[in-house]
């Protein structure tokens, strides 16, 4: 059962727990607007803490390739917080609206608040807040909806144009996290079905047990390939609707202008990586407004994927050919990807440009040990690399003892290391940031 609280504007004068300073509140969405994409939930779930108090937050967004699930609050919940649970919780949300919920976060049935966007552009993404309170008041549940549509239609925006180095991570996590699932995948798919060959034996005993257990087993399977499944949908998309998107994204210059600028899509539905996808948009925009400056009267934008290369090329009739070199912002967006350019321009006749893009990554970046680490951890690391006790580590973050506990846990377990000092000199031979502080 659950019931939802449609997001709608506060009427002149309205305010939630008192007046509220205009200027506060602007200060508080400008605060969220310029998050660094990996503190954009700990910001939001700070801001919405002031009026919808929770103890913990759980995020998954399609736009993230590298991590599309995030976490923030009570380790106890967000410790335990799985991708099929978020996969539930989206299936309920209702975009613009708050929906409250009693459904299973972190492995336990709980009250949650679902929320949940929409946005033209982008795949939009779902929260899950775990209010303190039973009943959350109708005028917060309001406000933290509205505030999820302005943060969530930010952060698609700006994930369709993610920086190089941005793009460089993605690749080296994405491709990781693929080749983990792999394997994950096949170590349980193979436990599983001898799991299945075993029960289904008929020299075993007690059938009604033997059934049961080949139910649990079988769903067991499906549950690993439905995870794997959504894997995919939240790090690639099909073709066809990667271009679709370009297509809105251009539309007002299309119906606005004099100049004629055909677009032509892959008519594919292979699925591309998400970072092949922002970048050919990021592309196909800069090269057709390249081609508008140079006095081109038709333009022609076209994708093609061609074997494992995705082919990106805008023609126009423009007379300056000389002007046909691609933008050195472009270059930088293209060469994280192992991108190159082909260029063909004659005088009196036009330009061609296509960037290639390659649909596979032929050498995987290296992820470093200390970006396995979250922000949190990060910051309790640099305390144990000046060698502080947990008690002073938690002083100095606001954290709880018992807190910084489990933080140090997860540190050891992902940095490969047995004990807090040779964490500590892993830290200072990486040149962690504040270890000096």
């Amino acid at each position: 059962m659950f019931t939802s609280r449609e997001s709608s504007v506060p009427e002149p004068g309205r305010a939630y727990c008192g007046a509220m300073d205009p200027l506060h509140v602007l200060s508080q969405v400008e605060y969220m607007l310029a998050a660094p994409r990996p503190e954009l939930l700990p910001r939001f779930s700070a801001t919405a803490a002031t009026v919808l108090p929770h103890r913990a937050a759980a995020m998954e967004t399609g736009d993230c390739s590298r991590l599309p699930i995030k976490v923030d609050g009570d380790p106890a919940i967000t410790g335990a917080v799985t991708s099929a649970e978020l996969r539930r919780l989206a299936a309920l949300g209702i975009p613009g609206q708050a929906v409250v919920a009693e459904e299973t976060l972190g492995g336990k049935r709980r009250k949650l608040v679902v929320l949940t966007s929409a946005p033209v552009i982008g795949k939009g993404a779902m929260i899950a807040l775990v209010p303190t309170e039973d009943e959350p008041a109708d005028a917060a549940l309001e406000i933290v909806a509205k505030l999820w549509d302005i943060v969530s239609v930010n952060a698609a925006q700006r994930a369709t144009d993610p920086e190089p180095a941005v793009l460089e991570s993605n690749i080296a996590a994405a491709t990781a996290r693929a080749r983990a699932i792999t394997d994950l995948g096949q170590t349980h798919a193979t436990t599983l079905t001898s799991l299945l060959s075993v029960l289904r034996s008929r020299r075993l005993g007690d059938a009604a047990a033997r059934q049961t257990a080949t139910d649990l087993a079988a769903a067991a399977l499906v549950e690993l390939r439905s995870i794997a499944d959504r894997d995919q949908e939240l790090s690639a998309e099909p073709a066809s609707e990667a271009f679709g998107t370009l297509v809105a994204q251009l539309d007002p210059l299309v119906r606005h202008n004099d100049v004629t600028v055909d677009l032509a899509g892959p008519d594919d539905e292979r699925p591309l990586p998400q970072d092949i996808a922002h970048t050919a948009r990021t592309v196909s925009r800069g090269l057709v407004l390249a081609a508008l400056e140079r006095g081109s009267t038709r333009v022609r934008a076209s994708w093609r994927i061609d074997g494992q290369d995705l082919r990106v090329t805008v023609r126009d009739d423009g007379p300056e050919v000389a002007r046909a070199v691609p933008a050195t912002g472009l270059t930088e967006r293209i060469t994280p990807l192992g991108g190159r350019w082909e260029v063909d321009a004659v005088p009196d006749w036009g330009a061609t440009i296509t960037a290639v893009l390659p649909l596979g990554v032929q050498e995987t970046p290296e992820l470093r040990p200390l970006d396995r680490l979250n922000p949190r951890e990060l910051e309790v690391l640099a305390g144990i690399a000046r060698g502080k006790r947990n008690r002073q580590i938690a002083d100095e973050l606001a954290l709880t003892e018992h807190t910084v506990k489990f933080h140090v846990r997860k540190i050891l377990g992902k940095l490969e290391v047995s004990s807090r000092g040779e964490a500590a000199v892993l830290a200072r031979e990486l040149r962690l940031e504040s270890v000096g502080a």
